[in-house]
């Protein structure tokens, strides 16, 4: 079975793609799939870009035409649970798109993508991580080195670079949300729609804050490269 590795943006990409060996590359729409073997496992990883269009892109092709059979994205994100600290990894339990719903009171009451309450109205909010799947991940990084934590917890995805804290508070508040991203929930549910497994790690670059800009310059690098060292230690029970 082939695994599905997705990075955002070339440091993400980096610390993923040196370690791959037999390797093979194909160029389709904006993105360079480049498949190989990784830490002997058969993996096609793809550079997506930013923001969800661009991710939802890259794992319709990983799921059709490369025939993936889970697919991951690995990077960094900004933290909105103030427990948490830069270099500590969050990851999703549940994934919510809160740039998805209706606009009220001059701001968006979030809303399950691809429906509307008068429209095709929906109970769901969000998308689950295969509970299976998740079990098995809990399980092999118990005790993984790291020196910050890991969690599990909603990560919240949108079309924005939040560099905000009052937007972080708000977010934190309606949604519980512990990091925020820009591509995962789109990941989540093109999986839906293929009926695939998923699995979203971020590393905390920053803290979504007045400072994220900062942050995310000074921490990229560190926070990508911690996301791919559980990625790969992640690899035998994906």
């Amino acid at each position: 079975m082939t695994i599905g590795l997705i990075c955002a943006i070339p440091q993400e990409l980096a610390a993923l793609q040196s370690a791959l060996t037999e390797t093979h590359s194909e160029a389709v729409a904006h993105t360079r799939f480049v498949t190989g073997v990784l830490d002997g496992h058969d993996v096609v990883l793809a550079g997506s870009g930013m923001g969800k269009v661009n991710a939802a892109i890259v794992s319709t092709l990983l799921a059709d035409r490369f025939g993936c059979s889970t697919i991951v994205f690995s990077g960094v994100a900004g933290g909105l649970d103030p427990a948490l600290s830069i270099g500590d990894v969050v990851v999703a339990d549940q994934i919510v798109q809160h740039d998805a719903g209706v606009l009220e009171n001059q701001q968006v009451r979030t809303y399950q993508p691809g429906h509307a309450p008068i429209i095709n109205p929906s109970d769901r909010l969000g998308y689950p991580v295969d509970p299976e799947l998740l079990a098995r991940v809990k399980e092999r990084l118990a005790g993984f080195p790291l020196p910050g934590q890991i969690v599990y917890g909603t990560v919240l995805t949108g079309d924005q670079y939040l560099n905000c804290d009052s937007t972080r508070q708000r977010l934190l508040a309606e949604h519980g949300g512990r990091a925020i991203e820009k591509e995962g929930g789109s990941v989540a549910q093109v999986c839906e729609a293929f009926g695939l497994p998923w699995l979203v790690i971020r590393a905390l670059s920053d803290l979504a804050g007045g400072n994220a800009l900062f942050d995310f310059t000074e921490f990229v690098e560190q926070a990508s490269a911690t996301s791919a060292s559980i990625l790969r230690h992640l690899l035998p029970v994906l």
